[in-house]
Protein backbone atom coordinates (compact mmCIF):
# COMPACT_ATOMS: atom_id res chain seq x y z
CA UNK A 1 0.00 0.00 0.00
CA UNK A 2 2.95 2.36 0.62
CA UNK A 3 4.31 1.58 -2.60
CA UNK A 4 1.22 2.56 -4.26
CA UNK A 5 0.76 5.88 -2.93
CA UNK A 6 4.05 7.21 -4.69
CA UNK A 7 2.46 5.46 -8.15
CA UNK A 8 -0.91 7.25 -7.54
CA UNK A 9 0.98 10.89 -6.55
CA UNK A 10 3.18 10.53 -9.94
CA UNK A 11 -0.08 10.01 -12.24
CA UNK A 12 -1.84 12.62 -10.59
CA UNK A 13 0.70 15.04 -10.91
CA UNK A 14 1.48 13.45 -15.18
CA UNK A 15 -2.39 13.24 -15.83
CA UNK A 16 -2.51 17.61 -14.15
CA UNK A 17 0.53 18.63 -16.58
CA UNK A 18 -1.00 17.18 -19.70
CA UNK A 19 -4.43 18.74 -18.73
CA UNK A 20 -3.08 22.30 -18.17
CA UNK A 21 -0.45 22.41 -21.50
CA UNK A 22 -2.26 20.66 -23.75
CA UNK A 23 -6.07 21.03 -23.00
CA UNK A 24 -6.32 23.69 -21.43
CA UNK A 25 -4.21 25.41 -24.48
CA UNK A 26 -6.37 23.85 -27.24
CA UNK A 27 -9.75 24.32 -25.74
CA UNK A 28 -9.68 27.84 -23.70
CA UNK A 29 -9.01 31.07 -25.26
CA UNK A 30 -5.40 32.51 -23.92
CA UNK A 31 -5.97 36.06 -22.32
CA UNK A 32 -3.22 38.66 -21.32
CA UNK A 33 -2.51 41.46 -18.67
CA UNK A 34 -4.78 44.09 -20.87
CA UNK A 35 -6.76 41.69 -22.81
CA UNK A 36 -7.77 41.97 -26.48
CA UNK A 37 -11.19 43.61 -27.66
CA UNK A 38 -13.27 42.26 -30.93
CA UNK A 39 -12.93 46.02 -32.36
CA UNK A 40 -10.81 49.47 -31.07
CA UNK A 41 -12.51 52.18 -30.53
CA UNK A 42 -11.41 55.15 -30.79
CA UNK A 43 -12.61 58.65 -30.60
CA UNK A 44 -12.84 60.50 -34.27
CA UNK A 45 -14.05 63.57 -35.25
CA UNK A 46 -17.45 63.98 -37.04
CA UNK A 47 -16.25 66.09 -39.74
CA UNK A 48 -12.84 68.54 -40.98
CA UNK A 49 -13.07 71.90 -38.90
CA UNK A 50 -13.74 75.20 -40.87
CA UNK A 51 -10.90 77.20 -41.01
CA UNK A 52 -10.53 79.97 -39.70
CA UNK A 53 -10.45 83.58 -41.21
CA UNK A 54 -6.67 83.54 -41.00
CA UNK A 55 -6.12 80.18 -42.19
CA UNK A 56 -8.34 81.23 -45.42
CA UNK A 57 -6.20 84.11 -46.06
CA UNK A 58 -2.81 81.75 -46.13
CA UNK A 59 -4.43 79.66 -48.19
CA UNK A 60 -5.64 82.13 -50.69
CA UNK A 61 -2.22 84.55 -50.81
CA UNK A 62 -0.17 80.83 -51.63
CA UNK A 63 -2.48 79.75 -54.34
CA UNK A 64 -2.41 82.67 -55.82
CA UNK A 65 1.29 83.72 -56.01
CA UNK A 66 2.86 80.15 -56.02
CA UNK A 67 2.18 79.58 -60.33
CA UNK A 68 4.41 83.19 -60.24
CA UNK A 69 7.22 81.86 -58.18
CA UNK A 70 10.63 80.18 -59.51
CA UNK A 71 12.90 78.02 -58.91
CA UNK A 72 16.82 79.72 -60.00
CA UNK A 73 19.86 77.63 -60.79
CA UNK A 74 22.98 79.60 -61.44
CA UNK A 75 25.85 77.40 -62.87
CA UNK A 76 29.23 79.29 -62.16
CA UNK A 77 33.32 77.89 -62.08
CA UNK A 78 35.73 78.63 -59.99
CA UNK A 79 39.39 77.71 -59.52
CA UNK A 80 40.44 75.15 -57.41
CA UNK A 81 44.09 75.13 -55.74
CA UNK A 82 46.16 74.13 -58.91
CA UNK A 83 44.04 76.50 -61.08
CA UNK A 84 41.85 74.18 -62.18
CA UNK A 85 38.13 74.71 -63.59
CA UNK A 86 35.26 73.40 -60.47
CA UNK A 87 32.40 73.79 -61.25
CA UNK A 88 29.90 75.64 -58.63
CA UNK A 89 25.80 75.44 -58.57
CA UNK A 90 23.71 77.91 -56.15
CA UNK A 91 19.99 78.41 -56.42
CA UNK A 92 17.65 81.10 -55.19
CA UNK A 93 14.06 82.33 -55.97
CA UNK A 94 12.58 84.11 -58.40
CA UNK A 95 8.82 85.71 -59.57
CA UNK A 96 7.13 86.38 -62.63
CA UNK A 97 6.65 89.72 -63.38
CA UNK A 98 5.06 89.97 -66.74
CA UNK A 99 3.65 87.53 -69.82
CA UNK A 100 6.84 87.74 -71.52
CA UNK A 101 8.62 85.66 -69.09
CA UNK A 102 10.50 88.22 -67.21
CA UNK A 103 11.57 87.31 -63.79
CA UNK A 104 13.04 89.73 -61.22
CA UNK A 105 15.22 87.96 -58.52
CA UNK A 106 18.17 88.95 -56.77
CA UNK A 107 21.54 90.24 -58.60
CA UNK A 108 23.74 88.03 -56.04
CA UNK A 109 20.91 85.05 -57.06
CA UNK A 110 23.32 84.85 -60.85
CA UNK A 111 26.30 86.85 -60.26
CA UNK A 112 29.07 85.39 -62.25
CA UNK A 113 26.93 82.61 -63.57
CA UNK A 114 27.20 80.83 -66.83
CA UNK A 115 23.97 79.14 -66.86
CA UNK A 116 21.25 80.49 -65.39
CA UNK A 117 17.73 77.62 -65.27
CA UNK A 118 14.58 78.30 -64.09
CA UNK A 119 12.10 75.96 -62.65
CA UNK A 120 8.42 76.82 -62.62
CA UNK A 121 5.73 75.54 -60.39
CA UNK A 122 5.03 73.10 -63.04
CA UNK A 123 8.16 71.61 -62.29
CA UNK A 124 9.10 72.73 -66.28
CA UNK A 125 12.71 73.74 -66.25
CA UNK A 126 14.04 76.18 -68.87
CA UNK A 127 17.26 77.87 -69.60
CA UNK A 128 16.85 81.49 -68.86
CA UNK A 129 19.00 84.86 -70.55
CA UNK A 130 20.01 87.45 -68.23
CA UNK A 131 18.42 90.82 -69.14
CA UNK A 132 19.67 93.35 -66.90
CA UNK A 133 21.67 93.45 -63.35
CA UNK A 134 21.85 96.48 -61.12
CA UNK A 135 24.37 95.24 -58.62
CA UNK A 136 23.76 98.65 -56.27
CA UNK A 137 20.03 97.01 -55.64
CA UNK A 138 20.81 93.58 -55.97
CA UNK A 139 18.65 93.37 -58.50
CA UNK A 140 18.34 91.26 -62.05
CA UNK A 141 16.08 90.54 -64.43
CA UNK A 142 16.38 87.25 -66.08
CA UNK A 143 13.97 85.85 -68.61
CA UNK A 144 12.52 82.93 -69.62
CA UNK A 145 10.41 81.40 -72.92
CA UNK A 146 7.65 79.36 -71.55
CA UNK A 147 3.68 79.41 -72.53
CA UNK A 148 1.02 80.41 -70.07
CA UNK A 149 2.91 81.84 -67.62
CA UNK A 150 1.17 83.60 -63.97
CA UNK A 151 2.51 87.10 -63.46
CA UNK A 152 2.93 88.41 -59.98
CA UNK A 153 0.87 91.49 -59.00
CA UNK A 154 3.21 93.82 -57.84
CA UNK A 155 2.17 95.99 -54.61
CA UNK A 156 2.98 99.16 -52.95
CA UNK A 157 6.02 99.06 -50.29
CA UNK A 158 5.23 102.82 -49.33
CA UNK A 159 3.73 103.59 -46.03
CA UNK A 160 4.27 99.82 -44.75
CA UNK A 161 3.24 99.97 -40.97
CA UNK A 162 5.83 97.66 -38.33
CA UNK A 163 3.04 94.89 -37.33
CA UNK A 164 1.48 94.08 -40.69
CA UNK A 165 1.60 90.65 -41.68
CA UNK A 166 3.85 89.31 -44.34
CA UNK A 167 4.24 86.19 -46.57
CA UNK A 168 7.33 85.04 -47.94
CA UNK A 169 7.43 82.31 -50.48
CA UNK A 170 10.73 80.66 -51.96
CA UNK A 171 13.02 77.66 -52.36
CA UNK A 172 15.02 77.64 -48.80
CA UNK A 173 17.46 74.76 -48.92
CA UNK A 174 15.85 73.70 -52.40
CA UNK A 175 12.85 72.65 -50.87
CA UNK A 176 10.29 74.17 -53.81
CA UNK A 177 6.93 75.96 -53.28
CA UNK A 178 7.57 77.00 -48.95
CA UNK A 179 5.34 79.43 -47.23
CA UNK A 180 6.28 81.12 -44.09
CA UNK A 181 4.54 84.02 -42.74
CA UNK A 182 5.57 86.65 -40.07
CA UNK A 183 5.40 90.65 -39.65
CA UNK A 184 7.17 93.72 -40.65
CA UNK A 185 9.78 93.66 -37.81
CA UNK A 186 11.44 97.59 -39.17
CA UNK A 187 11.96 99.49 -41.97
CA UNK A 188 15.79 100.45 -41.52
CA UNK A 189 18.39 100.72 -43.47
CA UNK A 190 20.25 97.96 -44.23
CA UNK A 191 24.07 97.05 -45.61
CA UNK A 192 24.72 94.24 -47.43
CA UNK A 193 27.52 91.69 -47.43
CA UNK A 194 29.25 93.28 -50.45
CA UNK A 195 28.92 97.15 -48.94
CA UNK A 196 25.55 98.47 -50.42
CA UNK A 197 23.11 100.14 -48.74
CA UNK A 198 19.26 98.92 -48.69
CA UNK A 199 17.52 101.85 -48.14
CA UNK A 200 14.34 101.71 -46.49
CA UNK A 201 14.30 97.61 -46.06
CA UNK A 202 11.93 95.97 -45.04
CA UNK A 203 12.60 93.78 -41.76
CA UNK A 204 10.58 90.43 -41.28
CA UNK A 205 10.63 87.91 -38.46
CA UNK A 206 9.53 85.45 -41.70
CA UNK A 207 11.72 82.49 -42.12
CA UNK A 208 13.54 83.61 -44.70
CA UNK A 209 16.57 80.39 -45.11
CA UNK A 210 19.27 80.33 -48.10
CA UNK A 211 17.56 79.71 -51.06
CA UNK A 212 14.71 82.18 -50.34
CA UNK A 213 16.75 85.35 -52.06
CA UNK A 214 15.15 87.02 -55.05
CA UNK A 215 11.51 85.37 -54.03
CA UNK A 216 8.85 87.77 -53.04
CA UNK A 217 7.82 89.13 -49.84
CA UNK A 218 3.91 89.78 -49.79
CA UNK A 219 1.09 91.67 -47.97
CA UNK A 220 -1.97 90.02 -46.63
CA UNK A 221 -4.03 90.73 -50.32
CA UNK A 222 -0.85 88.97 -52.13
CA UNK A 223 0.70 91.91 -53.68
CA UNK A 224 4.66 91.61 -53.87
CA UNK A 225 6.19 94.44 -51.55
CA UNK A 226 9.92 93.49 -51.50
CA UNK A 227 12.40 91.30 -52.57
CA UNK A 228 13.98 88.33 -50.02
CA UNK A 229 17.45 89.44 -50.45
CA UNK A 230 19.32 88.50 -46.77
CA UNK A 231 19.23 87.27 -43.47
CA UNK A 232 21.07 88.37 -40.26
CA UNK A 233 22.47 85.13 -38.50
CA UNK A 234 25.63 83.42 -37.31
CA UNK A 235 24.67 80.01 -38.18
CA UNK A 236 23.74 80.46 -41.89
CA UNK A 237 19.77 79.97 -41.40
CA UNK A 238 16.54 82.04 -40.13
CA UNK A 239 17.42 83.59 -36.70
CA UNK A 240 14.15 85.72 -37.40
CA UNK A 241 15.77 88.33 -38.66
CA UNK A 242 15.45 88.60 -42.24
CA UNK A 243 15.64 91.52 -44.80
CA UNK A 244 13.69 92.36 -48.13
CA UNK A 245 14.50 95.02 -50.46
CA UNK A 246 10.95 97.63 -51.24
CA UNK A 247 9.34 96.81 -54.44
CA UNK A 248 9.13 100.48 -55.04
CA UNK A 249 13.27 100.28 -55.54
CA UNK A 250 12.72 97.83 -58.00
CA UNK A 251 9.53 99.58 -59.60
CA UNK A 252 11.71 102.69 -60.22
CA UNK A 253 14.79 100.73 -62.58
CA UNK A 254 12.48 97.94 -63.95
CA UNK A 255 11.64 99.90 -67.42
CA UNK A 256 15.70 100.18 -67.72
CA UNK A 257 16.49 97.01 -66.86
CA UNK A 258 14.33 95.00 -69.17
CA UNK A 259 15.30 97.61 -71.97
CA UNK A 260 18.75 99.06 -71.27
CA UNK A 261 19.94 95.80 -69.44
CA UNK A 262 21.42 98.36 -66.99
CA UNK A 263 19.95 101.58 -64.80
CA UNK A 264 20.15 104.94 -65.86
CA UNK A 265 21.18 105.93 -62.27
CA UNK A 266 19.62 109.68 -61.55
CA UNK A 267 22.25 112.20 -60.67
CA UNK A 268 21.76 116.30 -59.58
CA UNK A 269 25.12 116.68 -60.47
CA UNK A 270 26.44 118.41 -57.05
CA UNK A 271 29.31 117.67 -54.19
CA UNK A 272 27.60 118.90 -51.05
CA UNK A 273 28.72 118.79 -47.42
CA UNK A 274 25.61 118.54 -44.60
CA UNK A 275 25.02 121.86 -42.65
CA UNK A 276 24.21 121.21 -38.95
CA UNK A 277 22.27 124.24 -36.71
CA UNK A 278 26.25 124.66 -35.10
CA UNK A 279 27.68 125.47 -39.10
CA UNK A 280 24.66 127.34 -40.11
CA UNK A 281 24.80 129.61 -37.37
CA UNK A 282 29.26 130.08 -37.86
CA UNK A 283 28.06 130.79 -41.70
CA UNK A 284 25.34 132.75 -41.48
CA UNK A 285 23.27 130.76 -43.19
CA UNK A 286 19.51 131.19 -43.85
CA UNK A 287 18.70 127.46 -42.72
CA UNK A 288 20.02 125.29 -39.79
CA UNK A 289 19.97 122.13 -42.06
CA UNK A 290 20.50 121.19 -45.79
CA UNK A 291 22.46 120.06 -48.00
CA UNK A 292 25.34 122.95 -48.85
CA UNK A 293 26.63 123.00 -52.19
CA UNK A 294 30.34 123.08 -52.25
CA UNK A 295 31.22 122.49 -56.49
CA UNK A 296 28.58 121.90 -58.79
CA UNK A 297 29.56 119.40 -61.79
CA UNK A 298 29.88 121.09 -65.29
CA UNK A 299 27.18 120.45 -67.82
CA UNK A 300 25.31 118.01 -65.25
CA UNK A 301 21.66 118.53 -63.89
CA UNK A 302 22.24 120.96 -61.14
CA UNK A 303 24.39 123.45 -63.58
CA UNK A 304 21.48 123.00 -66.21
CA UNK A 305 19.07 124.03 -63.34
CA UNK A 306 21.16 127.27 -62.56
CA UNK A 307 22.52 125.89 -59.36
CA UNK A 308 25.32 127.51 -57.79
CA UNK A 309 28.38 125.82 -55.86
CA UNK A 310 30.70 127.80 -53.32
CA UNK A 311 33.70 130.26 -54.60
CA UNK A 312 34.78 131.39 -50.82
CA UNK A 313 37.76 128.79 -49.99
CA UNK A 314 37.74 127.68 -46.79
CA UNK A 315 38.51 124.59 -44.40
CA UNK A 316 36.34 121.95 -42.53
CA UNK A 317 38.53 120.35 -40.25
CA UNK A 318 41.36 119.07 -42.67
CA UNK A 319 39.09 119.25 -45.74
CA UNK A 320 39.29 122.41 -48.08
CA UNK A 321 35.92 123.25 -49.53
CA UNK A 322 34.33 126.83 -51.04
CA UNK A 323 31.78 128.37 -49.36
CA UNK A 324 28.54 130.73 -50.61
CA UNK A 325 26.77 128.46 -52.81
CA UNK A 326 23.45 127.70 -52.53
CA UNK A 327 21.83 126.15 -49.39
CA UNK A 328 19.67 122.56 -50.45
CA UNK A 329 16.57 121.98 -48.18
CA UNK A 330 14.14 119.90 -49.87
CA UNK A 331 13.69 117.53 -53.49
CA UNK A 332 9.91 117.25 -54.09
CA UNK A 333 8.74 118.54 -50.60
CA UNK A 334 10.68 116.04 -48.65
CA UNK A 335 13.48 117.90 -46.47
CA UNK A 336 16.96 116.83 -46.89
CA UNK A 337 19.51 116.99 -44.26
CA UNK A 338 22.12 114.62 -45.38
CA UNK A 339 23.51 112.90 -48.35
CA UNK A 340 22.01 109.26 -46.92
CA UNK A 341 18.23 111.16 -47.85
CA UNK A 342 19.48 112.71 -50.72
CA UNK A 343 19.99 109.35 -51.71
CA UNK A 344 17.18 108.17 -50.88
CA UNK A 345 15.18 110.14 -53.11
CA UNK A 346 17.84 109.88 -56.04
CA UNK A 347 16.54 105.82 -55.36
CA UNK A 348 13.30 106.45 -56.15
CA UNK A 349 13.84 108.10 -59.21
CA UNK A 350 15.98 107.28 -62.48
CA UNK A 351 17.79 109.09 -64.92
CA UNK A 352 15.43 112.08 -67.30
CA UNK A 353 12.66 112.48 -64.30
CA UNK A 354 12.08 115.91 -63.28
CA UNK A 355 12.37 116.95 -59.30
CA UNK A 356 11.22 120.65 -57.50
CA UNK A 357 14.45 121.93 -55.88
CA UNK A 358 13.78 124.13 -53.13
CA UNK A 359 17.17 125.92 -51.78
CA UNK A 360 18.28 128.78 -50.36
CA UNK A 361 20.71 131.72 -52.72
CA UNK A 362 21.84 133.99 -49.30
CA UNK A 363 18.64 134.53 -47.55
CA UNK A 364 16.44 134.29 -50.60
CA UNK A 365 14.29 130.85 -51.22
CA UNK A 366 14.06 129.45 -54.64
CA UNK A 367 12.26 126.81 -56.21
CA UNK A 368 13.52 125.24 -59.09
CA UNK A 369 12.73 122.43 -61.67
CA UNK A 370 15.79 119.84 -61.97
CA UNK A 371 15.98 117.02 -65.43
CA UNK A 372 18.24 114.37 -63.50
CA UNK A 373 21.05 113.42 -65.73
CA UNK A 374 22.86 110.46 -65.17
CA UNK A 375 25.06 109.02 -62.30
CA UNK A 376 28.54 108.45 -62.65
CA UNK A 377 30.36 108.92 -59.36
CA UNK A 378 28.50 111.91 -57.80
CA UNK A 379 25.00 112.13 -56.73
Amino acid sequence: MKLMRPILLAILLAAAFVYFTTYRQNGMRTTSWFGRPQKVQILEAAGAPPLDAEEQNNILVYRKNIPSVVNVTSKAVTFDFFYGLVPQEGQGSGFIIDKEGHILTNYHVIADARQVEVTLHNRKKYRAQIVGTDRAHDLAIIQVKAPELNPAVLGDSRNLQVGQKVYAIGNPFGLSGTLTTGIVSSIRPVEEPDGMIIDEAIQTDAAINPGNSGGPLMNWRGEVIGINTMILSNVGQSAGIGFAIPINTAKAVLNDLVTLGRVRRPALGVVTIPVSPELAEQMGLAADYGLLIVRVVPGGAADRAGLRGGTEPAYLGNTRIALGGDLIVGIDGQSVTDQQELSHVMNNHRAGDRVHISFYRGKRKIEAEVVLGEARQQV
